[in-house]
């Protein structure tokens, strides 16, 4: 049929970028399991795996245990170069930022955190990021050109595609707005660096962005659970949002909108006004700020969800009270996301992820949710804390650069 004449043909996976990818992921680490993995001549390998050499991308280590099939000498091991260039990354929440400089293995060099609040709009914010960065690099003992990606996590839902935020509830000033391009700007301002195009082609550094709770769960999963198919992580700071990583890859839905719960309506949040502008959502009664609100009202003086979790710390007998019972709230929506998503890790992270609010979502999780979707569920609080996002945000940033095809396309523009 002319339909099955025109159909595109799947590549051959034999690139170089191929060859990398399988030496990243261990697949493949030595020169003869290269050509039984592909089907590749020696010589074939050999010259794919020059260019990767020559780019400073992999080296030679130690001789690996194994022979080769022939009963020879072990072959050298190929490994990822990763002293070869550094990722930045930076996480923002409502009132709050942190940043680093990472290796290409999610190793931190240096990191900073402080006050900057999204609301004083993204021109001001993003020109900061730029100066902190360039702060960073020197801390590091990095120049600016070692930086191969620039990876920031923000809380709003994104439009990867166009690394912008869509119709934020708690970013006002952010819809829409070209954050690759002036993050790639500031840190060119900041560094002298490239002309700052931010857009991921040649003319800059590739600026990627992505929900804060994404590159959370990213994170989270990569580093403490490789192994789990379906990764769930909820956020509960000054707002709610949950990451979600299926088959070792964040989940999205189709405009960047999956995982916004915090805007779920709950029965006891009639009455409540969001700050999205309808009543009755989840944020509105168990996130940090809800929380902060009514400790306020109550002659306890809070304003964010970083001030619930100072109050927590001390033990304040009201804020653990208001804890457990946004927990209920909270594990009450989440009954339906284990339902739904079926996951093996359900994590708690952000400034309420403690052990009153942990009660109350295992009390009516588990009340709740049916016992088949949570035999083999774990629910945990983060192990990377506050760091999640930024190791999210890197590892994301190596994953887009060194994919097959995008490797490939570096190579070529490096002339190899």
């Amino acid at each position: 049929m002319a339909g099955d004449r025109t159909r595109e043909q799947p590549r051959s996976r034999t690139s170089a970028g191929d060859l990398l990818h399988l030496v990243r992921s261990g697949r493949a680490i030595t020169r003869g399991a290269l050509q039984e993995a592909t089907g590749l001549s020696r010589a074939t390998v050999g010259q794919r795996l020059d260019r990767l050499f020559r780019a400073g991308w992999l080296r030679e280590g130690a001789s690996g245990a194994a022979g080769s099939p022939t009963g020879g000498r072990p072959s050298l091991r190929l490994e990822f170069d990763d002293a070869h260039a550094v990722v930045l990354a930076a996480s923002l929440d409502t009132r709050h930022a942190r940043a680093a400089v990472l290796t290409l293995t999610g190793e931190l060099l240096a990191e900073r955190s402080g006050a900057l609040s999204v609301d004083e709009g993204p021109e001001q914010v993003l020109g900061a990021l730029g100066g902190w960065f360039a702060g960073l690099l020197k801390e590091a003992g990095r120049s600016a050109d070692a930086v191969c990606g620039i990876g920031l996590g923000v809380p709003g839902p994104v439009d990867t595609a166009t690394g912008r935020v869509v119709q934020p509830p708690i970013m006002p000033g952010w819809d829409g707005y070209d954050i690759r391009g002036r993050l790639g700007r500031a840190f060119a301002e900041q560094t002298g660096e490239g002309d700052g195009g931010g857009s991921g082609d040649a003319a800059g550094v590739p600026v990627l962005v992505d929900n804060d709770a994404n590159l959370m769960a990213y994170g989270e999963q990569r580093t403490g659970h490789p192994d789990c198919a379906a990764f769930a992580l909820v956020k509960v700071s000054t707002g709610i949002g949950a990451g979600v990583v299926v088959g070792g890859q964040i989940y999205r839905g189709i405009d960047g909108g999956a995982g916004d719960i915090g805007h779920v309506r709950v029965p006891e949040g009639a009455g409540a006004l969001c700050r999205c502008g309808s009543y009755g959502c989840l944020a509105a009664v168990a996130s940090g700020r809800a929380l902060a609100r009514r400790l306020t009202e109550a002659g306890v003086p809070a304003e964010s969800g970083s001030d619930v979790r100072e109050l927590l710390a001390e033990g304040h007998p009201e804020a653990v009270r208001l804890a457990r019972e946004a927990g209920r709230s909270v594990g009450e929506v989440l009954a339906t996301v284990v339902t739904l998503l079926n996951p093996g890790v359900l994590m708690i992270a952000g400034d309420l992820a403690g052990t009153p609010f942990l009660t109350g979502v295992r009390e009516l999780l588990y009340q709740r949710a049916l016992p088949r979707s949570t035999a083999h569920l774990d629910v945990v609080t983060a192990r990377l804390g506050e760091r999640s996002a930024l190791v999210g945000a890197g590892a994301l940033v190596v994953e887009h650069l060194y994919a097959p095809d995008r490797a490939e396309e570096r190579l070529a523009a490096l002339g190899l």
